[in-house]
C-alpha cells in the first residue's frame, strides 16, 4: 500500500488527501490547526459522493487516514510528501528543513504552490518540485509541473496513476499557466466592477453562460479556429487580429483595491451567493463538475479523455456465487432524483452497461460492432427491490438463461456493498445484422461462447426471472 504524507490541510491539502484516499493510498496529515480533523472529514466527504460518479468502474478500497501530531511523524515512510502550507516562502523554507529530516534517501518534495518559482522554493537545497492543483482537487485534473526535469518526471507518473493530468512547464514562471490567465480576467473583472459595468453576478453570468462552457471542452484556440469559419485560424486572425490595438482591456493597468471596492465585491458576492453556505456551493459545484465531466467522459473531450483513460487502468471483472461481474460502479449523482434516490430510469442505463459488459465477454465488442453486427434489446422486465442512494456502489452479475440462435436472455442481479441485492433485470436481446436491420445468428466464435456461458449457467436459480409485470416473491 503506498503512502502519502499531506503537509498542511486546508482547502488544497484536504483535496489532496482525498485524490489519494480515494484511490486507494493511505494518508497521513499533519496540520496544526484543532479543525483540521473536522474541515478535512467535510472535504472528504463531498469527495465521496463526486469523484467515484465519474467512472463506470470502481475506484480502488478507499485507503486509510491518520492525522500526525508533527511533520517528522506524517513524512517517516512516506512514498510522497505534498506540502500545501501558506503562500509564504518563508514559512515553505522552515517547512521543509523539517520535512527533510525526515524524507526517504530518495524521496521528494512536492509543492501545492500557487505562484512560487520551483528555483525558488529548492533555493536551500532541498529536493522540490512544482506539483500544481486545481481546485478541487479530487475532481479537476489538471496538475501544473515545474523543477528538475527528472523530478517532474517522477512527479507525473505518480499524478497520472491518480486519474489527472501533467502538465509541464517549458520555462519556469510565476503563477505557472493556469492561474496567469485566471489573474488576466481577475483584473479585467476588478476594473468592470470598479467602473460601474457589471455586478459580481452579471460577470459570473458572462464566463458561466457563454465562453466558459466552450473553453470546459476544447480550450482557447480550438475555440478561436472555429470562430473563422471553413478557413480556420488564419481566417480568424485575419478577421480579429487587429482588434488586439483597441482599447478593449485594461490588463496592462490594476485597478486599486482599496476598501470601497472590497466591500462592493464583497456586498454582492453574499447576494449572488444566496445565503448558502460554503458547503452547500462546494456540494453544488461538484455536482454540476460531475455532470459536465460526465458529458465529456461520452465523447472523450477536454477532461473527459483523462477520466477515460484512467479508468481503463482500473480493476474490472470478477465474479460473485460463481457469475461474472459485468459493471460494478458508484451511483452518480445523475442518477438520482429530488429524493436522492437512483431513479428508475438509471436502473435501465445500469443494465445497460452490465448487457455491454456480457457482450465483452463473449467478444461481441467494438470491433465486432465496428464489423457491423450486434445484439438488439427487444425486451426488458426491472425489479426495484431496495433503495440505493448516490455514492454507493453497486455490483452487477449477469446470468445467461437463453444463448441460442439469434437469441440472448440475460438475467442481471444489482447487489449494495453489504450483499444486499438492490435490483433484477431481465432482458432479451437478438442478434442483428446492422447493415440489413434484420435478425441474423451470430459469427461462430460469438455463438461458440455464449453458448459455453448459457450451459455453465443453466440450472442455476434464476428468482424473479421470467415472470409477469407485478409479479413479487
Amino acid at each position: 500500500m503506498s503512502r502519502a504524507a499531506i503537509i498542511g490541510g486546508g482547502v488544497i491539502g484536504g483535496g489532496w488527501a482525498a485524490r489519494f484516499l480515494l484511490n486507494g493510498w493511505d494518508v497521513a496529515v499533519f496540520d496544526p490547526d484543532p479543525e483540521a480533523e473536522r474541515k478535512i472529514g467535510e472535504v472528504l466527504a463531498n469527495a465521496r459522493a463526486a469523484l467515484p460518479a465519474l467512472y463506470d468502474r470502481a475506484l480502488p478500497s478507499e485507503g486509510t487516514l491518520s492525522f500526525c501530531g508533527s511533520i517528522a511523524e506524517a513524512v517517516e515512510g512516506a512514498d510522497w510528501v505534498q506540502e500545501s502550507v501558506s503562500e509564504r516562502l518563508d514559512l515553505k523554507h522552515r517547512v521543509y528543513d523539517e520535512i527533510a529530516a525526515a524524507l526517504s534517501e530518495a524521496g521528494f518534495i512536492a509543492s501545492s504552490t500557487s505562484g512560487l518559482k520551483a528555483s525558488d522554493l529548492a533555493a536551500k537545497g532541498h529536493p522540490v518540485v512544482v506539483v500544481h492543483p486545481f481546485n478541487p482537487v479530487y475532481l479537476l485534473p489538471l496538475i501544473e509541473l515545474s523543477g528538475a526535469p527528472a523530478l517532474c518526471d517522477r512527479a507525473a507518473q505518480v499524478v497520472t496513476s491518480l486519474g489527472m493530468a501533467p502538465l509541464t512547464l517549458r520555462k519556469e514562471i510565476d503563477a505557472f499557466i493556469g492561474n496567469r490567465f485566471q489573474e488576466a480576467v481577475w483584473r479585467e473583472a476588478l476594473w468592470m466592477l470598479k467602473d460601474g459595468i457589471a455586478t459580481t453576478a452579471e460577470i459570473d453570468d458572462a464566463i458561466r453562460l457563454g465562453f466558459g462552457l466552450r473553453w470546459a471542452q476544447m480550450g482557447l484556440f480550438e475555440t478561436y479556429r472555429i470562430a473563422g469559419g471553413e478557413a480556420g485560424m488564419q481566417s480568424y486572425l485575419e478577421q480579429f487580429g487587429p482588434t488586439l490595438s483597441w482599447p478593449w482591456t485594461k490588463l496592462m493597468d490594476v485597478p486599486d483595491l482599496d476598501q470601497a471596492l472590497i466591500e462592493t465585491i464583497s456586498r454582492q458576492s453574499d447576494a449572488q451567493s444566496g445565503g448558502k453556505t460554503v458547503r452547500e456551493l462546494e456540494r453544488l459545484r461538484d455536482d454540476n463538475l460531475v455532470a459536465i465531466l460526465r458529458g465529456l467522459r461520452r465523447t472523450g473531450s477536454g477532461a473527459g479523455g483523462v477520466i477515460l483513460g484512467h479508468e481503463a487502468t482500473l480493476p474490472e471483472g470478477g465474479e460473485i456465487d460463481g457469475l461474472p461481474i459485468t459493471s460494478r460502479r458508484a451511483v452518480p449523482v445523475t442518477w438520482t432524483d429530488y429524493n436522492g434516490h437512483m431513479n428508475e430510469a438509471a436502473y435501465l442505463e445500469l443494465g445497460t452497461w452490465a448487457t455491454d459488459g456480457m457482450m465483452q465477454l463473449v467478444g461481441a465488442d467494438e470491433a465486432y460492432i465496428a464489423s457491423g453486427k450486434s445484439f438488439f434489446t427487444v425486451d426488458t422486465r426491472i425489479r426495484y427491490l431496495d433503495e440505493v442512494q448516490r455514492g454507493e456502489v453497486l455490483s452487477v452479475t449477469t446470468q445467461v438463461l437463453q444463448g441460442e440462435g439469434k437469441k440472448m436472455k440475460l438475467f442481471h442481479r444489482a447487489f449494495k456493498l453489504d450483499g444486499g441485492l438492490a435490483a433484477t433485470i431481465e432482458t432479451l436481446l437478438l442478434h442483428t445484422d446492422l447493415t440489413t436491420r434484420r435478425a441474423c445468428p451470430p459469427e461462430p466464435e460469438v455463438a461458440a461462447a455464449l453458448a459455453r456461458y448459457a450451459k455453465a449457467h443453466a440450472g442455476r436459480s434464476a428468482q424473479g426471472a421470467s415472470g409477469a409485470v407485478g409479479d413479487r416473491p
